[in-house]
């Protein structure tokens, strides 16, 4: 998007005369590339670097914080619309080929991309850098003590890479215009592309990216309602059949024994003390009634997400499984319980109830493939059940309504809200101690053996893919019945809930407060929803605002809030510490 953006920008408004010659055009295309590459060694420097041995979860959340603040700079910089920038000179015609005329450009680009991947293959595997990159890679410890410094390599492969994206986007300039909606759209094209191919191989996502390519363009001839679906739908099924991708090397391990067994032990803190925080928890609901309509929708919008990150925990914390597209059963859940109010006139535990089954129903379906996925895989692959849902809930709207949703549901009257609102608060503090009962549990400590030691685990005895399975439904209804609540509490239903952005809300919720801390959710989805809430109010570009903060928190306290307050107040017992 950068690199789009400041190339169109130089060839329409600062210096039109550039997009009438063919090399100044070219030459503002690698600007462009060259901005984002500056863009790149600035995050290394300043983000990245600072996070070197965080879990892989850690750095993605920190990055998706860049990209907010990025995203309102750019705002800032270049203005809300879109830029239409000239076509390249020389190339706007088309070329016979056979009965059929192809664009020139396109043709351009598609030698291109053979042309990148070789000159990548050549540099990684026939190159000096190429070799200590990766064995930076590998094992950066050794690669230091043989006297080479692994920081300059990580920074050249970081910059190298964002010179890649943002010429990329100045290539596609002269197709379609450059706006501040290309960020969102591309990552998880990529995304998909790398997955299929395989992490830490060029060639499996050059592969992946012809095959993703093609499978785009023939759905578009013979399945145009349901193009979006069969993107991801390709990806699932070569993560089923080969969970590593295509070409794909073993992936490190997100959360390492010592790191999990450290931070886990706030999961375990004393009955006197869980007593006192629901207590002052449901005191602060009370009051947050009492306040009149802006602090009810603002709890009520908490509490929701609260149950919802709670879901994700127990397969994040307990289970060590990472998701990135738990929205998927969140949005099941939300039109489950809004189809069967509107089209057969559900009450409120019903409604719940579906949305609960079709998650449920899912999860049994798609936990066949969880068994046979670790790390970033895995999350890949739940990410992509959610764009698969979401793409079905845009695309299908003889049932969902499409962009317009499902509105008018009237699982809640005013009348009845209050008793809602008191349900919710249950519902809450009922999530949390089965939480507790959990990870206390005979199963809980299962699960937390498979997490720190998965080999350790299994040669034990320990029915490894039946536990993943298990705990990974049971989240899953669990984000179904916050998906219903959300459905009842808000009265309409919008894809946007099985979007990217609902799975890094349940993401962020846990980080802020503590993935691995009882109360962290609760924290969390206090702080998320009351920032979101203030600042949109009050700052105009307040999602760069709350990405900053979010990388201030990710590179000074990646445990979360709670231990972070934990460690700065005096120490008076180890029974007495939260974290």
């Amino acid at each position: 998007m950068l690199g789009a953006l400041f190339a169109a920008h130089w060839v329409t408004n600062w210096f039109p005369s550039w997009g009438e010659s063919a090399p100044l055009y070219l030459l503002a295309m690698l600007l462009g590339a060259a901005c984002a590459a500056a863009a790149g060694a600035l995050a290394e420097f300043f983000l990245l670097r600072r996070m070197l041995g965080a879990p892989e979860l850690y750095q993605l959340v920190a990055t998706f914080g860049l990209s907010l603040a990025m995203h309102d700079a750019m705002l800032w910089s270049f203005g809300p619309g879109e830029v239409f920038a000239p076509r390249f000179p020389g190339l706007s015609g088309a070329i016979a080929i056979g009965p059929n005329f192809f664009p020139s450009y396109q043709l351009v680009l598609i030698a291109l991309g053979p042309l990148v991947w070789l000159g990548l293959h050549l540099l990684l595997k026939h190159s000096l850098f190429g070799l200590r990159l990766r064995s930076a890679t590998q094992d950066p410890q050794m690669l230091a003590a043989l006297g080479v410094n692994p920081k300059p390599l990580m920074l050249g492969a970081v910059v190298l890479g964002c010179a890649l994206a943002g010429l990329g986007g100045a290539l596609l300039m002269p197709r379609e215009p450059a706006n501040l909606q290309m960020d969102m759209s591309v990552i998880v094209e990529t995304f998909v592309v790398v997955v299929t191919g395989g992490l830490g191989s060029i060639g499996g996502a050059f592969l992946a990216a012809v095959l993703i390519g093609l499978v785009h363009a023939f759905g578009i001839i013979w399945f145009p309602q349901s193009t979006l679906v069969l993107v991801f739908l390709t990806m699932a099924v070569v993560l089923v059949w080969r969970p590593l991708g295509l070409f794909g090397l073993k992936p490190s391990v997100i959360h390492g024994p010592r790191e999990a067994a450290q931070i886990f032990r706030g999961l375990a803190i004393s009955a006197g003390w869980n007593s006192l925080f629901a207590f002052v928890f449901a005191l602060l609901c009370l009051l947050a009634w009492l306040g009149g309509p802006y602090w009810q929708t603002l709890v009520a919008d908490a509490l929701v997400l609260m149950i919802f990150g709670l879901s994700l925990q127990l397969i994040l914390a307990l289970g060590g499984l990472v998701s990135f597209g738990h929205a998927a059963f969140f949005g099941l859940g939300a039109y489950g319980a809004a189809l069967s109010n509107s089209l057969w006139g559900a009450n409120l535990p019903l409604a719940l109830a579906t949305g609960c089954a079709a998650a449920l129903v899912v999860a049994l379906l798609f936990g066949a493939a969880v068994i046979r996925s670790n790390g970033v895989y895995l999350a890949m692959l739940s990410l992509a059940l959610a764009q698969v849902i979401w793409a079905g809930a845009t695309q299908w709207v003889d049932l969902t309504g499409g962009d317009n949703g499902i509105i008018g549901l009237t699982l809640v009257s005013p009348f009845s809200r209050p008793f809602f609102y008191t349900g919710l608060v249950g519902l809450a503090l009922l999530a949390v101690f089965g939480l507790r009962l959990l990870a206390r549990s005979v199963l809980g400590g299962a699960l937390q053996a498979l997490r720190d030691a998965p080999l350790r685990a299994a040669a034990s005895g320990l029915p490894v893919g039946w536990l993943k399975y298990r705990i990974f439904v049971v989240s899953a209804v669990l984000a179904g019945l916050a998906g219903g609540l959300f459905a009842a509490n808000k009265g309409a239903v919008f894809p946007t809930v099985a979007s990217v952005s609902t799975s890094v809300d349940a993401l962020l919720v846990l980080l802020l407060g503590g993935v691995h801390q009882l109360w962290g959710a609760v924290v969390g989805s206090s702080l998320l929803s009351y920032a979101s809430a203030v600042l949109g109010r009050e700052v105009t570009y307040w999602r760069g605002l709350l990405g900053v903060l979010i990388m201030i928190l990710m590179v000074s306290a990646p445990s979360g809030l709670l231990p972070l307050l934990a460690r700065l107040r005096p120490k008076q017992g180890a029974e007495k510490v939260l974290g």
